[in-house]
């Protein structure tokens, strides 16, 4: 009788049980290294910006995102954008939490990381579009923008062009602003990722000319180098004497500003021991006087002392110093306040910052936001914001002013050089991030703008990092960290207009708008099988 057990060995199909385990391994293989692929595009990225400082190292970032979510799906880029927005942004904003704590440190590091989460499904679902490395070029710029804009106006900082305080990437800032810059760098990467792809899949020809492109792209920044202004303080206008005044404060951290008075006498300090010099031929006399934000924290207009103390500063050295102030109103508010005081006729125009820093100079939804930190009530009354731009005229420089963090928002800081200012002012306050990379990573957003607008840049910080930076973004004069500095220089008022203040906010709304115009592109023909399937 014939056995009933079978001798033979049929297939088994290729989804049958046995197969699975192989291929699940397989699929967490690939996701394993995908995800380790991501956080190195993170910690490129980090590494380009003040702290390492190299930023050659910035194309590299965008090169492994986009090797990473290269043919995925829109949720698994979202997952590799998050790993890389984190490995990027908790390390690089550490410094927002060393007084406050981690919570609101994490929180603004998770929240500038979803943005990049947004990038990665985005740059997945573009992905296998022809041309996809300027397609994810331009959802870069797309999504900095976003970024520097939602929510409460945005937070701007750690964008890609910030990291490029030399090199042939910083020229293209005068002709498209740190959009241009940021799409520049992110292309570069993706067209080196597009090499790494075709050389992998035998197509040793396109991976040549993907090659090619991204050595193309630098080089012309190198080119684009040729006509701007070189690293001269003094030429391109008539000059003015400009003291930049660097006084101090007692310690770092939040509680600085207790010791009110002491910041101020320190700036007073300073600026009469410049007067001395001065007067000894030591240093020449200075146009105008550039004091930091919060170097009067006590209200001059209320405090007959501390503006005493003010006058008798511009009466030593002869002229009109620019304070940073924090003056009572409107109302139940105060505000982030720059004057000009004069030492014949005493406080004159003001600048009012226009940007006051959510969470740090007001705090929206502050009752809910208490549930979560005891901290937020530190900040004891709102600042108002200005509504008036940032162009003051102060010993005969008309001078674009912004304060602290609105040196990274660069309409703030276009529309006060495009209204007629010679210089650009920035005033800010760091003492409340201790030795941290903050400082730098500030002084490397102005030596960006210097480029953009083809001006030179005086920096007064109450602790330092103080700078006086030339139009080519070179850094003429720079003080340590919570110490006493004054710098005095010759710079010329310029009047010339790079083409980047003409278009302004232009190539960041074209480039945005490519990359939501690839990401249509590539979500139609879903759409379109889901519609047909659901008519079925």
């Amino acid at each position: 009788m014939p056995s009933a057990i079978p001798t033979g060995t049929l297939a088994r199909p290729s989804g049958s049980p046995a197969a699975a385990p192989a291929s699940g391994r397989r699929v967490g293989g690939q996701a394993a290294w995908r995800t380790l692929l991501a956080a190195v595009a993170g910690l490129l990225l980090l590494l380009a910006f003040p702290g390492s400082s190299l930023p050659w190292l910035a194309p590299l970032g965008p090169a492994a995102l986009a090797l990473a979510v290269s043919g995925q799906r829109v949720r698994s880029g979202a997952w590799l954008g998050l790993v890389c927005g984190l490995v990027f942004f908790v390390p690089l904003l550490s410094w927002s939490g060393i007084f406050v704590g981690a919570l609101p440190w994490l929180a603004l590091a998770s929240a500038q990381a979803a943005y990049v989460a947004l990038l990665g499904a985005a740059s997945a679902a573009t992905s296998r579009l022809p041309l996809w490395p300027l397609w994810a070029a331009a959802l870069w710029v797309g999504q900095e923008a976003l970024r520097g804009r939602l929510p409460f106006g945005g937070f701007p900082w750690g964008r890609l062009g910030l990291s490029q305080t030399e090199g042939p990437f910083l020229a293209f800032a005068a002709y498209g602003g740190v959009p241009l810059v940021g799409f520049a760098v992110a292309l570069t990467g993706t067209l080196l990722a597009a090499a790494v792809l075709h050389l992998v899949r035998g197509g040793r020809r396109t991976a040549a000319l993907a090659a090619l492109g991204a050595v193309a792209v630098p080089a012309l920044g190198g080119l684009a180098w040729l006509p701007l202004p070189g690293s001269s303080l003094a030429a391109g206008g008539p000059t003015r004497t400009v003291a930049v005044v660097q006084g101090d404060v007692p310690q770092p951290g939040l509680e600085f500003n207790e010791r009110r008075r002491a910041v101020l006498d320190k700036h007073v300090d300073q600026t009469t021991r410049l007067a001395e010099a001065v007067a000894s031929g030591q240093q020449p006399q200075p146009d105008l006087v550039v004091w930091p934000e919060n170097s009067s924290d006590i209200d001059p207009y209320r405090n007959a002392d501390a503006a005493r103390q003010i006058s008798r500063a511009a009466d030593a050295i002869g002229a009109p110093i620019l304070v940073g102030a924090v003056v009572g109103g409107p109302g139940e508010f105060i505000s982030n306040t720059a004057i000009v005081w004069d030492p014949q006729s005493g406080p004159g125009d003001t600048y009012v910052k226009r940007h006051p820093v959510p969470f740090a100079e007001y705090i929206p939804f502050r009752d809910f936001f208490r549930l979560f930190s005891e901290h937020v009530d530190r900040v004891s009354r709102d600042f108002a914001a200005g509504d008036r731009i940032g162009l003051l005229d102060v010993g005969g420089a008309r001078i674009a002013d912004v304060i602290c963090f609105e040196v990274v928002y660069d309409g703030l800081v276009h529309d006060a050089v495009s209204a007629g200012a010679g210089m650009i002012v920035v005033q800010t306050n760091n003492a409340t991030f201790g030795y941290s990379a903050e400082s730098e990573q500030q002084v490397a957003a102005a030596r960006v703008r210097a480029v953009e607008f083809g001006r030179s840049v005086a920096l007064a910080s109450t602790s330092g990092i103080s700078a006086v930076i030339a139009p080519d973004g070179s850094l003429a004069a720079a003080s340590g960290l919570f110490e006493s500095a004054v710098f005095v220089e010759e710079i010329a008022q310029r009047d010339s207009s790079t083409l980047a203040e003409r278009v302004g906010a232009g190539p960041e709304w074209l480039l945005s708008a490519l990359g939501a115009g690839a990401l249509l592109a590539a979500a139609v023909p879903g759409l379109r099988r889901r519609t047909r399937g659901t008519a079925g």
